[in-house]
Parts: structure tokens; sequence; C-alpha cells
């Protein structure tokens, strides 16, 4: 049976890596909530290279009609926030993948020669993001989950041994996959009606609030749910017990030898070595 397998703890029994709430560690439990919400989604700084590109693309575009000047200028300017990441030695996940959706729209929208179809990959992907939230909710594997269990050191031990966490990550997977359709209903019908203009500004203003709407859902959801099982102390705690026993094993039978040295009979070996 793996770590990860291993059934639930007793009714009222602390499990590891985390506190209960008549511990009075509740508060610990919801400043760990909040920073791994504040890594796995990027924070601010995150919020700022999703946002900055569409809005540098729109607003060029509102003034001068250029398609190809405003795609490059929001090309420019994710590649030089990633490069200062690079610089920073920080965390480039986020600054890489907005680097990519901004090169697919660009490419995309002058290869059709159509502004709004600068857009149309980052919807796709959104509409793409919600389906899997609602899917793979549906099959028992909230996407949140998956995303927030290595964060938290629990990896799927919320799956089969914490299911408190994992109704919590349940409902954050709801929330997102709703939240993220209800965007899509939005932003697709103005796809075909509005112009680019309209469009873009739609999306610039529909970038963050849905985004910090869903992100309180999930941290409301997870700061009211059982602690994590820390998997990783687990293990490491089942090595050292491993190599304590070695090393038991290893201290008999140096006893034993000795013992084998001096002419000790087998009796006294054993009566020693207990």
């Amino acid at each position: 049976m793996t770590s990860l397998d291993k059934p639930t703890q007793d009714a009222g029994q602390s499990p590891p890596g985390g506190g209960r709430e008549d511990d009075g560690q509740v508060p610990d439990s919801r400043a760990v909530t909040e920073a791994a919400l504040f890594e796995a989604f990027g924070g601010i700084r995150g919020m700022v290279e999703t946002v900055l590109p569409g809005l540098i693309f729109v607003t060029i575009f509102t003034i001068n009609k250029d398609l190809h000047f405003s795609a490059i200028a929001a090309l420019a300017v994710s590649v030089v926030m990633l490069v200062v990441r690079l610089l920073r030695k920080d965390t480039v996940k986020h600054a890489f993948s907005g680097v990519f959706g901004v090169a697919f729209g660009v490419v995309f929208a002058m290869f059709t020669g159509n502004a709004k179809d600068f857009y149309l990959p980052g919807m796709i992907y959104t509409l793409g993001l919600a389906l899997a939230y609602i899917v793979t909710t549906l099959a028992g594997v909230p996407l949140i989950g998956l995303m927030l269990g290595p964060v938290f050191k629990e990896n799927l031990s919320w799956r089969t041994r914490n299911p408190g966490r994992k109704k919590a990550y349940t409902k954050a997977s709801w929330a997102w996959g709703l939240i993220l359709l209800a965007k899509c209903a939005i932003l697709f019908p103005l796809y075909w009606w509005a112009d680019t203009t309209q469009l873009g500004w739609v999306l610039v203003i529909l970038k963050i609030p849905p985004f910090l709407l869903a992100v309180w859902l999930t941290w409301v959801f997870l700061a009211k749910a059982p602690p994590p099982i820390d998997v990783f102390a687990e293990m490491e705690a089942a090595e050292k017990a491993e190599e304590a026993e070695e090393a038991e094993k290893a201290a008999k039978a140096e006893r034993e030898g000795a013992a084998a040295e001096n002419g000790e009979p087998a009796a006294g070996r054993h009566r020693r070595g207990v």
C-alpha cells in the first residue's frame, strides 16, 4: 500500500502535515492556503503579465487601427516581462504561458488579417479550460485538486484519505468551470457582433474580476476544509524508520559476529543479540 492509498485516519485523529481546529491552527492553515494560491496563480505580478499585453494591443489598435504594430507591441511587452523574470531568476511559468499565448494570437491574427482573431486563441483556451474543470470534476478528479495538490505537498492523498479536501476541491473546480463558462458566454457573441475595439476592451475588463472571484471562492472552500496531509513528510519519516531498522539489524549482526570470534556458545550469542 503506497503512501497515497493508505486509509483515512480515525475520526478525531489529527492527520500528518496539519493541525485540527481545536489545536488553534486554523489561521496557520488559512495562511498556507493563501500562500499556495498566490504561488499557483501568480499573484499580482502574474495578473499584470496576463492583462498588459492585451491592454497594449487594444490601446494601440484603438488609436491607429494598425494590426501589425499593435500585435508586435503586445508581443514585445510579453517578451520583455519574460526576460525580466529570467534576469531576476523568478518563476517563469506564467510569463512563458503569456508569451506563447500572445505569440499564438499574433500569428493567428496576421494569418487571417482580422484583428479580432488576436483574441480568439485565448477565448478558445478559456472555453477548453472551463470544460476541463467541469469534466474532471464529474470524473471525480477535480482539476483544481490536481493543480494544488503538489503545492500543498499532499499530491493525490485528498482523493482517498481526506474526503473533506476532496469536497472542497470539487466545489472550487465547479466554481472555476462555471465562472469561465459565463465569461465565454459573454465573449463569443461579442466576437461575432462587436468590432475589434469593443471586444478588446471587454476582454481587458473581464481579465481580472472573474479570476479574482474564482480564486476567492477557492480560498473560502479550502480554508474551511481539513488541513492537507503532507505525504512528503510521511515518506521521509518512513525512510528514516527503515534506515533505523537497517542500522539496528547491522548492529545486531556485528554483535553476533564479535561473539562468534570470541568463541561464545550459540545460546549466549542469541541472548546478547536480544
